[in-house]
Parts: structure tokens; sequence; C-alpha cells
């Protein structure tokens, strides 16, 4: 199965030039069934990065643009009046596919964000009292701008907390850009891409993940990293439950990605910044610097 994934990485990182970790870790986040926040400039190839993947993984795909006018039942749905049968009828929205991609959701207002909340966790929405179940395997990617541009909202702690990971893309290699800039163009690759992997494929390697081991020496080193954040004077608060059992499950994704059958240390390491960059406020704004402390400071036993 690993030999799946591999084949996965390889050709998107032939579409999406010089960002190997990025995609391997989006790819970690995605065999973890979290959802991945993606904070940049514009231009950067967020929403190309989320494309590719979506190809590559046979996935039923939905582009949700957010803007500051878009509402809750653009998003979940609506039940709509059939007067030939005199009742009303539930027309589902664009949340009902495999991979949504929440493209700018920082535009919309914290009303239109919250319509992701129960879909993210319980991939369910509640409608008028009734509960419809999502697809699966259900993943969004979500891409954000930085939040001292024009016209953004900032996403609350609840819905930041809702996201397995957040990367940055950043600008490209000189040797990247170069090949970008010499090469066909990207949305014209994406449409020629064959699926790598097929959904059904997807959810046994998700199920494959849950038998990843965690020794207990392990289990003590990440209970040291999230106590260390919860009385540490570098943060204003500290990993809840719900991100210790992020960076756990991304640890043995990031594991079984590297062929293994249990997790070492440094596997805890390699999602730590991604997993925990965005769920700890501190005096830094990126990811690498936000848990720098916690890699100096936290011994591993």
């Amino acid at each position: 199965m690993q030999n799946d994934i591999q084949r996965l990485l390889t050709v998107a990182n032939k579409v999406i030039l010089g960002k190997d970790r990025q995609i391997r870790l989006a790819v970690c986040c995605l065999l973890a069934r979290g959802h991945l926040l993606i904070e940049d400039i514009p231009g950067v190839g967020k929403t190309t990065l989320a494309y590719t993947l979506a190809k590559l993984l046979g996935m039923n795909y939905q582009r949700i643009q957010f803007t500051s006018d878009i509402l809750p039942a653009d998003i979940i749905g609506a039940s709509v009046f059939d007067a030939k049968n005199h009742e009303f009828k539930f027309h589902p929205g664009p949340i009902f596919n495999q991979m949504i991609l929440a493209d700018e959701i920082n535009r919309s207002t914290p009303k239109a964000q919250s319509a992701l909340l129960e879909a993210m966790e319980e991939r369910q929405v509640t409608v008028e009292g009734v509960t419809y179940p999502l697809p699966e395997p259900f993943f969004v990617i979500a891409t954000q701008n930085p939040s001292h541009q024009i016209g953004t909202f900032p996403l609350p702690e609840s819905q930041l907390d809702r996201f397995l990971m957040r990367l940055e893309l950043g600008y490209p290699d000189p040797n990247s850009e170069r090949q970008l800039l010499m090469g066909q163009n990207r949305h014209q690759i994406i449409q020629t891409l064959p699926a790598q992997i097929t959904p059904l494929q997807l959810q046994a390697l998700q199920q494959a993940i849950g038998k990843v081991h965690v020794s207990s020496a392990l289990l003590d080193y990440c209970q040291a990293i999230i106590y260390f954040t919860r009385h540490s004077s570098d943060y204003v608060c500290g990993l809840s439950p719900r991100a210790g059992l992020a960076l756990l499950t991304a640890a043995k994704s990031w594991a079984f990605m590297d062929q293994r059958n249990a997790v070492i240390p440094e596997d805890l390491q390699a999602v730590l910044a991604a997993v925990a960059g965005h769920r700890l406020k501190a005096g830094a704004v990126d990811s690498a610097a936000i848990v720098a402390p916690i890699l100096a400071k936290v011994a591993v036993n």
C-alpha cells in the first residue's frame, strides 16, 4: 500500500514544483482522516494543490468560493417547497462531495464559517432537525489569506481546531520557479492526470493507519509535549486533548508513509509544526518558530 502513496507523491511533485514536504504533509493529513488549512498569499499554488490531490485520488471535488455575502445554505443546501407533492424537499449543497475546497475561507463571515463545523467534526450536516451523512472519504482543504489583508475575518479557535494541519506554501525556489515559467500550464497538466488511488483504496489506507503501534515511551513523549505547552510561558494556552489526539494520529500516518509499523519520536517532531502551529497562541507567526521552544526544551525519553 505504501507503494501507492509513493506513486501519488511522485506525480504530485511533478505538478507542484519544489514543495515536497508540504505535499507529503497534505497527504499525511488526508491519510489521518483530517482536514487541511493552507494559509498564504494569493498565487502560490494553494488551489492547485487541492485540485491536484482531488484528481490523483479520483474523488468528487467541489470548490466553494467564500465571500462576505455567502450564507450557510449556500454551503449545506436548503429545503425547497415542492408544489407538485405539497412538501418541502431538501436540495443538497456543495458540501455533499468527497473533497471540498473552501477557498479564501476567512473572507466569509463567522456565520458562514460555522456551517462547516458539524460537517468537519462529525461528517454529517443537520438541516431542520434532519441529519444527512456526508460521503466517505470526506476531506476539506481550506485556503485563507494572511489576516492583515483587506476583507478578512479571522477564524475562531473552535474552527481552527477542526483542521488537523495548517501549512504555508511560500514562494518556490529559483530552480522550481524557472521550471514553472518554462513549463506547461499547471491546470492543463492537472486535467490529464489519471487517478493514482481510488476512494476505496484510500479508505483502506486510512484504516491501516490505526494499526500503527505506539509504545508507552512514545506516549510519554507526546504527553510531555502537551504538558509543556500548557505550563510554558511561551504560550497563552496549551494544546487541548483533541490536539493531542491529532498529533498522535498525524505521527502514525507519517510513520506509515515511511513504511514503518511503529511511531518514533522523529515522527512526532516531523508533524508538530503543522499540527500545533495554528492551535498555540504565541508571539511568533511562523509555525516552525511557534513550536521551536517545544523541540528545544522537551526531552525525548
